[in-house]
This record gives C-alpha cells, structure tokens and sequence, in this order.
C-alpha cells in the first residue's frame, strides 16, 4: 500500500535503524521502545492483519518467526528469555494496519503486562 508506513519502511522511504532485512521481512528498532530490546518484524508484502493472512502467507510468517529468533540470538536476550507480540484490531492496541510482529526483551516481563 502506497501510504502505509511500514510499507515505506520496508521500501526504504522512511529512515528506520534496520536490524535486519531479506527479500521477506524486514526487522527495525522501535521508535518508542517498550524493553531495552524492541524490534519489530514486518513482512515486506502488505497483509493488514492477522485476520488477513492467507495459506499463501503462512512461509513468510514462519520465517518471520525464525527471523525474531534469530535476532534474539544476535541481541543476547535468547538465553534470558524474550516476548514476541503481535496485536490483532484496534482493541487489542494495533496501531499500525500491516502484520508486524514485537520482539521484547532484555528485562523481567510480567504478565499480564502492566
């Protein structure tokens, strides 16, 4: 989509400290970060939500998976144990309508969170 922003993103429109990137997805630091840790993972194609994912969708979302903990391994937080969330809809806080994914970590998580 044109006007998204993560699409821009991952097109490279919009500056992002990139922690990764591949033809499939693409990880950046958060801009208002949650945990010493916080990336997130897009996939590159537009998928609106998680009620939006198709069969088709299901390779890039594993390996959009693989990919977060991947990057936990390379941020140090695997062994110590981290979060990945994604928010599905406006009630559950998706902010932004484009699947993404958030890799927390690098302190005690709680839950419920609070």
């Amino acid at each position: 989509m044109a006007d998204c922003i993560f699409c821009k993103i991952a097109r490279g429109e919009i500056a992002s400290t990139k922690v990764h990137e591949d033809e499939l997805v693409v990880a950046f630091r958060d801009i208002n970060p949650q945990a010493p840790t916080h990336v997130v993972l897009i996939p590159r194609r537009h998928v609106a939500s998680l009620d939006a994912l198709v069969q088709a969708d299901d390779a890039i979302i594993g390996h959009l998976v693989r990919t977060a903990a991947e990057i936990a391994q390379k941020e140090r937080i695997a062994g110590l144990g981290y979060r990945l969330v994604s928010n599905c809809g406006p009630a559950a806080g998706q902010s932004v309508e484009h699947v993404h994914f958030h890799l927390l970590g690098g302190r005690s998580m709680r839950w419920p969170p609070g």
